[in-house]
C-alpha cells in the first residue's frame, strides 16, 4: 500500500513514522512535511488547503490511501475532493468535520444525541454573553466558535477577561465549569463501527502547575492507571457510538478519527470537546505503545470495512511526550534558532524526537514554529517513561527553548 499524509506538525511526523513501520505499507509519501517527517516519508510541495492540488498529488504518487492529519483541511473539504476521484481518504468530510469546526453545532449534535457535557449558550452580542456568563457563573469557560488551533478557549474567574476573550471573536461559546482531570480518548470510526484507542492524557497550559495560557498542549502520556476500568466502555457508549449515529442519521456520516475531549466529573463524566483529527501531542505517546497496525484501522475507517478489521492491540507499559517550544510561545513563535541534541536525545534507550515547528537552513536543524519538538519516550511505567523522556529533552538544546517540567508528574 502506497499512503500520503497531508500536513505539517508532530501528528503528521507520528503518524508517517507509524506508516513507515507498518509491514502492510510499501511507500509513504508526505506534504507538505518537515525535516522529521522527510526521515520517513518522500515529501512533496502543496498546499493542505487545496483540495484538487491534494487530491491530484494523490493521484500521481499512486496513494492507496490519504490521511489527513490537521483540522484545517478537513474542514476546507479537503477530503471530499480526495474522495471525489475514488481514492480513499482517511478524514471526515467538510460538513462531518463541523463536529470541530464549529462548537455551537458540536453541541447541537450532541443534544440531539443525548451525549453528557456541559451547559452552554451560543453568542453572538455582548449583551448575550454578559447575560450567558451571570447565567452560568464563575470559573467563566469562553470558547472560539470556530478553529483557533486549541488556543481560543479561557477559563478564568475574572469576568473582564471572559468579556474582552468574547469581544475578540465573531461567534463565542460560554458554557458551564467542569470540575475533575480532563482525559482525551480517541476513536476510529467509518461511520458506523467504532474502534476506541487506549485513554491519555494532555496538558494544554504553558507552565507548570497548569498555569498560564492555553497552548496547542505542552506533553502528553498513556495510559491513566488512575482512570476507571470501565471507563473506555463508559464513553463508547454514552458518547462516541450514539455522535457516529447521530451524524449516520443525519446523512452525514462521520468516518476518520473522533477524538473526545472528557471531564471526569463529581457528577459523572461529560465532554468537553470534540476534534475531527488525532490530537497532537497525544497521538505520539499512543502510536508508540499501538502495537498492531496502523495501515488497516486508517483504511478500514475510508472505505467502510471497520468491522472487519480487528481492535488495535497495545504494548505493556507506558509513554509519555514533552514538547519543548520556542521563545514566546503561545502568543508568539521565534524562528530560525539552531537546534542541537536530537541525535543524542534519540540515542536514548526508548525514546524518539518527533518533528513539529521545524526546518532545515542548510545543514543546520532551526525553529520554524511555537511547539518545536516532542520528545516521547517508552518504559514499563509512566514514572520510568518520564525519566527517559526528560532525559532526551536535557538533551536538546536551542535559544529560547522552554518546556514544562510535570508532564505526567506523579502518575
Amino acid at each position: 500500500m502506497t499512503v500520503l499524509v497531508i500536513g505539517t506538525g508532530g501528528r503528521e511526523h507520528a503518524l508517517a513514522r507509524a506508516l513507515s513501520r507498518d509491514p502492510g505499507v510499501a511507500a509513504v509519501h508526505a506534504a507538505p512535511g518537515n525535516p522529521g517527517i522527510a526521515a520517513v516519508a518522500t515529501l512533496h510541495d502543496v498546499d493542505p488547503l487545496d483540495g484538487a492540488a491534494v487530491a491530484g498529488l494523490a493521484e500521481s504518487v499512486g496513494a492507496d490511501l490519504v490521511v489527513v492529519g490537521p483540522e484545517a483541511p478537513l474542514v476546507a473539504g479537503v477530503a471530499d475532493a480526495v474522495a471525489a476521484r475514488g481514492i480513499a481518504v482517511f478524514g471526515p468530510s467538510r460538513e462531518a468535520a463541523r463536529l470541530e469546526g464549529s462548537k455551537a453545532f458540536a453541541k447541537e449534535v450532541m443534544a440531539a444525541a443525548g451525549v453528557p457535557t456541559a451547559r452552554a449558550r451560543s453568542c453572538r452580542t455582548a449583551a448575550e454573553v454578559a447575560a450567558a456568563l451571570d447565567e452560568l457563573g464563575a470559573p467563566y469557560v469562553v470558547k472560539d466558535d470556530g478553529l483557533a488551533a486549541g488556543k481560543g478557549v479561557v477559563v478564568t474567574d475574572d469576568r473582564q477577561t471572559a468579556l474582552d476573550h468574547a469581544a475578540g471573536c465573531d461567534v463565542v461559546l460560554v458554557e458551564e465549569y467542569l470540575d475533575g482531570p480532563e482525559v482525551s480518548l480517541f476513536a476510529i470510526t467509518d461511520g458506523t463501527t467504532v474502534r476506541p484507542l487506549q485513554p491519555a492524557q494532555d496538558f494544554k497550559r504553558i507552565f507548570d502547575a497548569d498555569q498560564g495560557p492555553n497552548t496547542g498542549g505542552m506533553g502528553a502520556y498513556t495510559p491513566l492507571p488512575w482512570a476507571p476500568d470501565d471507563l473506555v466502555d463508559e464513553v463508547l457508549r454514552t458518547v462516541l457510538q450514539p455522535t457516529v449515529d447521530e451524524l449516520r442519521r443525519r446523512g452525514t456520516p462521520f468516518a476518520g478519527l473522533l477524538y473526545a475531549g472528557l471531564a471526569l466529573t463529581s457528577r459523572g463524566t461529560r465532554v468537553v470537546e470534540f476534534n475531527a483529527r488525532f490530537g497532537d501531542p497525544e497521538t505520539q505517546p499512543l502510536l508508540a505503545l499501538l502495537d498492531s497496525p496502523l495501515s488497516p484501522l486508517l483504511l478500514g475507517a475510508a472505505t467502510g470495512t471497520l468491522a472487519d478489521v480487528p481492535e488495535p492491540r497495545w504494548r505493556p507499559g507506558a509513554a509519555v511526550a514533552v514538547v519543548v517550544a520556542s521563545a514566546g510561545y503561545p502568543e508568539s513563535s521565534s524562528r530560525g534558532d539552531v537546534i542541537t541534541g536530537t541525535d543524542a536525545a534519540e540515542a536514548l534507550e526508548g525514546v524518539h524526537v518527533i518533528h513539529a515547528g521545524t526546518a532545515l537552513d542548510g545543514d543546520d536543524l532551526v525553529t520554524a514554529g511555537g511547539r518545536v519538538l516532542a520528545v516521547v519516550a517508552v518504559g514499563d511505567s509512566v514514572a520510568d517513561a518520564r525519566a527517559a523522556a526528560y532525559d532526551g529533552v536535557a538533551a536538546i538544546s536551542f535559544d529560547g527553548a522552554q518546556h514544562r517540567t510535570d508532564i505526567a508528574a506523579g502518575r
